[in-house]
């Protein structure tokens, strides 16, 4: 068998939105790996056929679904000629749950099919798609429908993905495919099943894609690579100034003055450790410069994972006039992006752009009405009864301790999940009248910036920063 090609560059999977379709295409377009979010791709769907489908493409992606009767049954649900009325709230699509549910699954796979279909039109090159792990409820159905399109990688990090290797090859023969839900408070955690034959019926099974375990750390590494059932096919290897989510300080959690964790010797990765593993790895967080993909290839690596020079770039998921703020505010130096350990209900530190007006202020934060309505961070557990409830320590104070949580859980927790669908242009109108605020995050290495806007209009393209990355 032929060695698979390894580009030397991977555009970094950013949710929610952020990297989408556009984007992936157009660094995909460059022969490099373009990734698009497969975080929330039902609600995006859902609320961008609420707003007439601009351009026609989802309800082109749709029409080359290989269900057609899923495809027409979401349409007739969610698809508005014309758009709703501004400020007119959108329809909610089925949250997470352990009970099985065919239109959340329909729902789930379609929009991860749509987006992967068009990021891989017109054009050769590689298209990967991008999960976390604390979003496991998601996981089958999502992979699967990422799969019928053709996608060449699946990525996963904020967490251990130890069972998507067993994933993919049980859909890639046609097989069920099973995932252990881990559950608050249990001894074991709940099996959750996505059978490819229920939804496509008698259909030939999709390729395997090559999976990349996002991991920071080399002892993680080793964890994963010990066993053929967990080994992923490589690895991205993420610093702790990467964009979105980062792992915790190894040991006891310090921090600095400012309120962000310490991270140390202990927390820098040796790549000759991950090297000496025998798959192929990427560098990410902090190499958004030329000739970092050169150094990183001597070191042992197949180059690097960058993203928030990709997020800042002209094909970026994020609203246009908030992507034009956080370019001038970097520029002037007025941009600080925190690593803030509360923000996320995920409990892995977050990196926050501090923006005027998003919920990085702490009056924006304090004047959000506490909801978790869209719910892909909460986290199952056992109720007193023995059933199974879930909890998200974003959602009201009194309700999370209720249900077992602890207070000081709660506290400056933001709602990643409503506030990265606002930074993109989605944002919940509530029936008060109410508005979800957006909250952004970037990398915290904006070193790149000066050089890419300095030319005509101050902007830039996926093709500029790819060019920017591998040829300078």
């Amino acid at each position: 068998m032929a060695e698979p090609f390894l580009p030397a560059l991977i555009q970094g999977g950013m949710g929610a939105g952020v990297s989408g379709w556009r984007l992936a295409r157009a660094v995909a377009r460059t022969g490099q790996l373009g990734v698009v979010s497969g975080v929330a791709l039902d609600v995006l769907l859902a609320r961008r056929l609420q707003l007439g489908d601009p351009g026609g493409h989802l309800r082109r992606a749709l029409g080359a679904f290989p269900v057609p009767e899923v495809a027409e049954r979401i349409l007739r649900r969610y698809f508005v000629p014309g758009g709703i009325a501004p400020g007119r709230p959108f329809r909610p699509v089925p949250r997470l749950g352990l009970r099985p549910s065919r239109a959340r699954d329909e729902l789930t796979a379609a929009a991860n099919f749509s987006e992967v279909w068009l990021a891989r039109q017109g054009h050769g090159g590689p298209v990967g798609i991008n999960y976390l792990e604390k979003i496991q409820l998601a996981t089958p159905a999502a992979v699967y429908g990422a799969m019928l399109a053709g996608v060449d990688y699946v990525l996963m990090g904020a967490g251990i993905p130890t069972q998507i290797p067993a994933l993919l090859d049980a859909f890639a023969a046609g097989r069920t495919g099973e995932l252990t839900v881990t559950v608050a408070g249990a001894e074991r955690g709940r099996t959750i099943a996505f059978t490819p034959s229920e939804l496509t019926g008698a259909a030939a099974p999709p390729a395997r894609p090559r999976f990349l375990a996002i991991v920071s750390s080399a002892v993680l590494a080793a964890y994963l690579h010990r066993s053929p059932q967990t080994r992923p096919d490589g690895f991205v290897v993420e610093s702790p100034v990467a964009g979105g989510h980062s792992a915790p300080p190894r040991g006891r959690l310090r921090l600095d003055e400012a309120g962000e964790p310490v991270y140390g010797p202990r927390d820098r990765v040796d790549p000759a450790k991950i090297a000496a593993l025998g798959a192929p790895f990427w560098l990410a967080g902090g190499h958004a410069a030329p000739g970092a993909a050169a150094a990183a290839r001597s070191s042992g690596a197949a180059g690097i994972q960058a993203g928030t020079i990709f997020a800042l770039c002209r094909e970026s998921g994020l609203d246009p006039r908030l992507r034009r703020r956080l370019l001038q505010a970097a520029l002037t130096g007025g941009l600080r992006v925190r690593n803030d350990p509360d923000a996320s209900p995920a409990g892995f530190p977050f990196k926050v752009a501090e923006l005027p007006g998003t919920l990085s202020e702490a009056e924006v934060y304090r004047d959000r009405p506490r909801l978790c309505d869209l719910g892909y961070l909460r986290t199952p557990y056992v109720r007193a009864n023995g059933a199974v409830g879930f909890r998200c320590p974003a959602e009201p104070v009194d309700d999370y301790i209720r249900k077992g949580g602890a207070a000081e859980d709660t506290a400056g927790r933001r709602c990643l999940c409503n506030g990265l669908v606002a930074g993109i242009g989605l944002a919940q109108h509530r029936p008060d009248g109410y508005t979800e605020p957006p909250l952004l995050t970037l990398g915290q290495d904006l070193g790149f910036l000066p050089d890419l806007l300095d030319g005509p209009g101050g902007d830039y393209t996926a093709a500029d920063a790819v060019d920017y990355l591998l040829n300078r």
